[in-house]
């Protein structure tokens, strides 16, 4: 959902002027390849993910097409938007965990998975919601959005995995925000113990105030406590005895509070913060969000692993290493015409993101033979030996 803009452009005059080699040129647009790849790498492209089981995380489509609103939500695998729903209606979800490939199964009544056809009827552990049929964030609204005139991010909740306009947050998105986590107050609200770990945890600065615990939230407070107390058996208690103290009750006993409103963003490292005592696991367990306690979960280590495996498959790009033997014309020429190249790509691929519309590999493979056709008519070139 976040729009990276093109960092590199430069004019004939600055081709002259400036001493950063055209090696230098690829690399940092293949470094801004590698991000834009890092969700896809992270995925299978050419078998269905299906036979794998329940995917720790992996990138998700809804198909329009095939499974229209008012009907039963579903979602597909990066290889099955490819093969089985070429040229339909795709609403691209960046990644959700622990996702199952439904294409083909019962939701589907007018088509087979061509990939991995032999599927169960559902996907039970399957979890779905409105971003299934086009519409995010708490105003429902699709995206990108015609209607919309106001420029905003749009940043997923950690929890929900809902994608949520940085208007509608509750609370002001801080700096390098995509090097941190968010969860909304929705979620935070089912799971209030979170607020606890907020006060000492979150990034301070994004619009909300601590207080200190009062007399009246103390006695809440041990109120609280004394009730889980009451309703823990006999042999949980004995357990948690002979552990190590809880560090959530620490923190609680602190008395320091944090304003439990808006959205709440959270720094790299904060899960490995939190308490790992046997009754707290067990919350995280029971409220359905033991992943937060996993670093391997978050989407950052899902695209780090990406690119791990884009670079993998990319090996050694003999061209990189081509280049320096050029001479200066040589490489004046290639410059201007790669730029002419990204300048065409980059139209080509906005007016798919305009469409809301996912790019196959036909398209791709279409947009290069155009190339080849123009570069075959053209007469001379940019400059003269």
């Amino acid at each position: 959902m976040f729009c990276q803009t093109d960092r590199w452009r430069m004019s004939d005059a600055q081709v002259e002027e400036q001493t950063v080699s055209l090696v230098d040129v690829l690399e940092e647009d293949e470094e801004l390849e590698e991000e834009a790849s890092a969700v896809l790498a992270g995925s299978d492209s050419d078998h269905c993910s299906y036979p794998q089981g329940y995917v720790k995380r992996q990138a998700v489509y809804a198909c329009h097409t095939c499974t229209p609103g008012g009907g039963e939500a579903a979602g597909v695998c990066l290889a099955c938007s490819y093969k089985c729903h070429e040229g339909h209606d795709l609403y691209e979800l960046y990644t959700k965990r622990n996702f199952r490939c439904d294409c083909g199964n019962r939701k589907f009544t007018e088509m087979q998975c061509k990939l991995f056809p032999d599927k169960e009827e559902v996907n039970c552990l399957n979890k779905y919601s409105h971003n299934f049929f086009g519409v995010y964030c708490t105003c429902s609204r699709p995206y990108p959005d015609p209607d919309d005139q106001v420029e905003d991010e749009m940043i997923q909740c950690v929890v929900c995995e809902d994608w949520l306009h940085g208007r509608h947050l509750g609370s002001m998105v801080p700096d390098c925000v995509e090097l941190q986590e968010m969860i909304c107050e929705s979620c935070m609200n089912k799971n209030p113990f979170l607020w606890t770990y907020a006060a000492h945890l979150a990034v301070p600065g994004t619009g909300v105030q601590l207080k200190e615990e009062t007399g009246a939230d103390k006695l809440n407070t041990n109120k609280e406590l004394k009730d889980d107390e009451v309703i823990e058996p006999s042999c949980k208690r004995s357990r948690e005895e002979a552990e190590p103290n809880c560090r959530l009750k620490e923190l609680q006993a602190i008395g320091q509070k944090r304003v439990q409103s808006g959205a709440v963003f959270w720094p790299s490292g904060w899960r490995s913060k939190l308490c790992s005592c046997n009754t707290c696991r067990e919350r995280l367990t029971e409220a359905g969000v033991s992943f937060l306690s996993d670093e391997s979960d978050t989407v950052l280590a899902y695209e780090k692993k990406g690119k791990n495996n884009e670079q993998t498959a990319r090996g050694h790009d003999p061209l990189m290493s081509a280049l320096d033997n050029l001479n200066r014309v040589q490489q004046l020429e290639i410059i201007h015409g790669y730029n002419d190249m990204k300048t065409e790509l980059k139209d080509f691929l906005q007016r798919f993101a305009a469409e809301g519309k996912v790019v196959t590999p036909d398209d791709i493979r279409q947009f290069f033979e155009q190339q080849q056709s123009r570069k075959r008519q053209r007469v001379g070139s940019f400059f003269s030996t």
